[in-house]
């Protein structure tokens, strides 16, 4: 038995997480690094090569596929499960979580993957046109949606270690993961 099913089997989940953004500074990343210390005893993977991937044609999705593509696809393959953490450009979720998905539309790496869906922006309404579009996106690849979260940088803070300060926000994303490993 491999170590990552008998992990699983024994509790231990391999959680990929995938930010939406490629900013140095961005909350969505942030908030992603910040999980393993409030859900401990499970191993959050996070995905940094979004941006290595070339721009999905279908006429390139075909063997010898880009070694970003194959990267790509076994590390959703390899994930016991994943949350997506995105921003909202233009009422809409960025294009390049929109491409990586693209990507993953015809392997079928998501099928059936339980997934957490965030949307982290400053304040409402922003990230509802982008949770409704990653919504519709995962539908259509079949992944098993758990939650989806919308969340604001208004109300949630980071200490000066980067840690998630516990608040009520706080508290529903703690509670969105512990769903995620039910």
């Amino acid at each position: 038995m491999s170590k990552h099913r008998r992990d699983y089997i024994f509790g231990r989940m391999n959680i990929l997480t995938i930010s939406g953004s490629t900013r140095s500074t961005s909350a969505n990343t942030r908030l992603l690094a910040a999980l393993p210390f409030l859900v401990p005893n499970h191993a959050f993977e996070p995905y940094t090569k979004l941006a290595q991937l070339p721009i999905f044609k279908a006429d390139f999705d075909q063997h010898p596929w880009d070694a970003a593509v194959l990267h790509w696809r076994a590390s959703v393959a390899a994930a016991d499960a994943v949350i997506i953490s995105i921003p909202e450009y233009l009422h809409n979720m960025p294009a390049l979580i929109k491409n990586g998905l693209e990507w993953l539309s015809s392997s079928g790496e998501l099928a059936q993957k339980r997934v957490v869906a965030i949307t982290f922006t400053p304040h409402e309404p922003r990230g509802e046109k982008a949770m409704q579009s990653l919504l519709w996106t995962l539908q259509a690849m079949n992944a098993n949606v758990v939650v989806s979260l919308p969340l604001y940088q208004q109300e949630v803070r980071f200490d000066t270690d980067g840690q998630l300060m516990a608040n009520e926000a706080v508290g529903m994303l703690v509670e969105a993961v512990r769903l995620l490993l039910t």
